[in-house]
């Protein structure tokens, strides 16, 4: 069934649903590129206006990839739980909005409501919801996962330590690892993107993060983000393995271009689950996302990007992950061509993601080659983190020397935890103390000589 209004003297129509969403998206490259998007401001209005009267049970029924064609939307439909759907299942897009910003609906009953939501629903709102909608909505969500300490609890905001290097010098990395520990950050996970996937490197770096972690009982969990069956490969060989990492996609086909699918998935976090690393969790898994993965794969469907991002998040929620987070201006300006686009899809993306149950943080990025600078960078970080993001990343002085692009720096961390009164993990944060690298409650203290990370007798490990 066809979608159509008169908008003045224009009228506007859309011949199916997949079509609707597409043209009702904000305005972004990607979508330009795949020959998907509004043509003006216009026939975006019109989409919208069109799309907040869609009931939401339609997006049960009218698929936007057929069942039969794609594991992500079987996984979508199966999973979908229609018990937990009846508080908004007689709903309009336009109303669920209206239901989702009001004073009654908080946080409790969100969380109750996450299952029986699909990405599809969920896209669908975002796109007729404003900045401080999205902010607003995330900042009433907590998702709360543990491994070796507790992120995502009101008050906190956790960090990656993400201390790359281009030829994966121990050395170096050690030194940024120091660094990123003397700032306070790295209890959300201590990260390394490998330069090479074979797994003898990364049982390298695997050793030398858990060497460091023992030495000093540091309440965090280390991951090499590695392609899974690597990860798959070095607890085979014995490996301390904590987390697993994988990109992840909206579609099937997407997903196979990684060369992963759903059933692998499972079994690498099965495998994790056996090693009984964890100390006050079994959270093992961490997915990153990005929109324009299915476009830059070939791989969607004639759907916008928005939407697929979305979509990914239902095969994250299936593996009951510690952190997921959009790289949300790492693919570059052919996806999100400047700093307005970057920033939101950097808020869609929050949103869509804890309101389907996910503990989403934020890559807060960009490549050198996009419309976009540190300043923009700067908003978003302040924006997610009024919307409650569980996580950010810490890289040295925000430049990724191995994955050339730009991020967030360690002292970006502390800066948002001081306006906004966050706190580190309360595991980590008690360990910060007891090493004195916290001197009063989140304040750094001074480095000196009896530094509990400096005192010699300990310093081999990053010398």
């Amino acid at each position: 069934m066809a979608f159509t209004l008169k908008l003045g003297a224009r009228h506007h129509s859309f011949p199916d649903l997949r079509t609707l969403l597409a043209k009702a998206s904000p305005k972004r490259s990607g979508d330009e590129l795949a020959g998907v998007a509004a043509r003006d401001a216009e026939e975006r209005v019109a989409a919208q206006m069109l799309l907040a009267e869609v009931p939401l049970k339609r997006f049960v029924e009218d698929l936007i990839i057929p069942y039969e064609d794609d594991a992500v939307t079987r996984l979508i439909v199966d999973r979908q739980d229609a018990a937990a759907f009846t508080p908004v299942a007689d709903l309009t897009v336009g109303q669920f909005r209206d239901w989702l910003l009001a004073y009654e609906t908080d946080g409790e009953t969100l969380a109750a409501l996450s299952p029986g939501l699909t990405p599809e629903m969920v896209a669908a709102v975002s796109k007729i919801m404003g900045n401080q909608d999205l902010i607003l909505v995330a900042s009433k969500i907590r998702v709360v996962t543990k491994f070796r300490n507790t992120i995502g609890l009101p008050g906190h905001l956790s960090v990656r330590l993400q201390p790359n290097h281009p030829t994966d010098d121990p050395k170096a990395i050690a030194a940024s690892i120091l660094d990123g520990l003397l700032y306070g950050c790295g209890d959300a996970t201590i990260g390394i993107n490998p330069a090479t996937d074979s797994p003898a490197a990364c049982i390298e770096l695997l050793r030398l993060m858990d060497r460091i972690l023992t030495e000093y009982d540091i309440p965090t969990q280390s991951c090499v983000l590695t392609h899974v069956t690597t990860a798959m490969r070095c607890m085979e060989l014995g490996a301390p393995v904590d987390l697993v990492f994988q990109s992840i996609a909206g579609t099937e086909a997407a997903n196979r271009s990684f060369g992963i699918d759903l059933a692998m998935l499972g079994d690498a976090r099965e495998m994790a689950l056996s090693l009984k690393r964890g100390t006050v969790g079994e959270h093992v898994m961490y997915f990153e996302t990005g929109q324009g993965s299915c476009l830059s794969a070939n791989a969607h469907h004639g759907c916008d990007q928005q939407t697929l991002e979305t979509r990914a998040y239902a095969v994250a929620r299936e593996f009951s992950p510690l952190l997921v987070n959009t790289v949300v201006g790492f693919i570059g300006p052919e996806y999100l061509y400047d700093g307005k686009q970057i920033i939101r899809a950097g808020l869609e993306d929050h949103f869509c993601g804890k309101l389907l149950g996910l503990p989403m943080g934020c890559d807060v990025c960009y490549t050198n080659h996009a419309e976009a600078d540190q300043d923009d960078m700067d908003t978003l970080l302040s924006l997610l983190g009024m919307a409650g993001c569980n996580f950010i990343m810490g890289v040295p002085g925000a430049d990724d020397v191995m994955l050339n692009y730009q991020s967030t720096s360690f002292h970006d961390s502390h800066y948002l935890r001081q306006v906004l009164d966050l706190k580190p993990a309360p595991e980590f944060e008690a360990w910060l103390e007891k090493m004195r690298i916290f001197g009063k409650p989140n304040r750094l203290a001074p480095i000196t000589p009896q530094h509990g990370l400096l005192e010699s007798g300990t310093r081999n490990l990053f010398s």
